[in-house]
């Protein structure tokens, strides 16, 4: 790992145990019954000890779209071509995508980070409702992972940087709250195969349909991914290896992000399955990275939940989700604001006159 990397990575500290009891505190002053309020307590105290602000708001939220393609379609993979992976970042930056509709329900802007699209983006124009892209290429796409591997240990690192450079630039303007999301035909098998190396899970127990796959289809995906494991033999122990071996480069730049993020103290709102491969591969580098990252949901793809089970993350909600884009992680703002708010607006029992015996 180069400088920049580890200029960040060393950057990160451990959530302060202090202001969890502070907020908790405060919460159990409030004019409810102890804990009534269930996981929402739970996010409120997680949001103010990552800030360290006892009474916290919301004011800038974004919602981060990594895109990047994958060699690993030419082995049949996904239900869906290429050159969709390309189409879906113009729909995001005409505002036509679920995420634009949830974020935009959220109150977050959204940025389009093109960090391995097999296309030209560069003449695209702003977005629509304050969304932009982040022109951060590291390729045009990874190398097919079942035929050796997707990527460089160098490009690995890029994508990684590529990622902390995104979040830092939004950073800069402002961050009180970032959801992470991505955009990928056949990012399910990279993730498949992350998450089976580094949870040591079967590769048929983490392999899902992704984009809509049939039976002899996803037979097919599992022996793509077997077969990357066989001829890769990534280590579990060398997180960039594991990236470089089995990744995509939004993989990588989401993880970077997350780094970025926990260094900053923003609170990173995680989406699915996809996302949860690189909250692994983030972790991985550094495991107090865990301690700012609140799940959003469970996804259906099965693979997410060895990922969760993994990082001992709780998700706040399930909901059947299997879309990816950050759509998850949009949903997940506006329940972790929800809960900032009540640290914010509700009162105690001495404010209301209310007994608390």
């Amino acid at each position: 790992m180069m400088n920049e990397l580890s200029q960040i990575i060393s950057q990160i500290e451990p959530v302060d145990p202090a202001w969890l009891a502070r907020a908790q505190e405060r919460l159990d002053s409030l004019t409810k019954p102890p804990g009534s309020l269930g996981r929402l307590e739970e996010v409120a105290a997680r949001y103010v000890a990552i800030r360290q602000d006892p009474m916290p708001e919301l004011q800038t939220k974004w919602v981060v779209v990594f895109a990047a393609d994958h060699g690993v379609v030419a082995e049949g993979v996904s239900a869906y071509p290429q050159e969709v992976t390309a189409q879906m970042v113009r729909n995001f930056l005409a505002g036509g995508a679920a995420v634009n509709v949830l974020a935009a329900h959220a109150g977050a802007r959204v940025v389009v980070a093109d960090l391995g699209v097999a296309a030209d983006l560069s003449g695209l124009s702003p977005g629509a409702a304050g969304s932009r892209l982040a022109l951060c290429k590291v390729g045009p796409g990874t190398r097919n992972l079942a035929r050796g591997p997707a990527m460089s240990r160098e490009e690995a690192r890029r994508s990684l940087e590529a990622g902390i450079t995104v979040l830092s630039e939004e950073a800069e303007r402002g961050l009180d709250i970032v959801g992470i999301g991505e955009m990928g035909i056949g990012n399910t098998t990279s993730a498949a195969a992350i998450t089976a190396v580094t949870t040591g899970a079967p590769v048929r127990e983490v392999t899902g349909r992704g984009t809509g796959l049939g039976e002899q289809a996803l037979q097919r995906k599992v022996q793509v991914i077997e077969a990357a494991l066989a001829v890769n033999h990534p280590d579990p122990r060398d997180a960039l290896g594991v990236l470089a071996a089995l990744g995509g480069f939004e993989i990588g730049g989401m993880a970077g992000a997350m780094l970025a993020a926990a260094a900053r103290s923003i609170p990173v709102v995680v989406d699915g399955f996809i996302c949860g491969a690189a909250a692994l591969i983030a972790c991985g580098l550094e495991a107090r990275v865990r301690e700012y990252l609140i799940a959003s949901h469970q996804s259906v793809e099965p693979g997410h939940q060895a990922i969760l089970r993994h990082l001992g993350l709780r998700p706040i909600f399930n909901l059947d989700l299997r879309l990816g884009e950050g759509t998850g992680a949009a949903l997940g703002i506006v329940l972790v604001e929800a809960a900032a708010r009540i640290l914010d607006e509700m009162a105690t029992f001495g404010e209301a006159g209310v007994s608390n015996a």
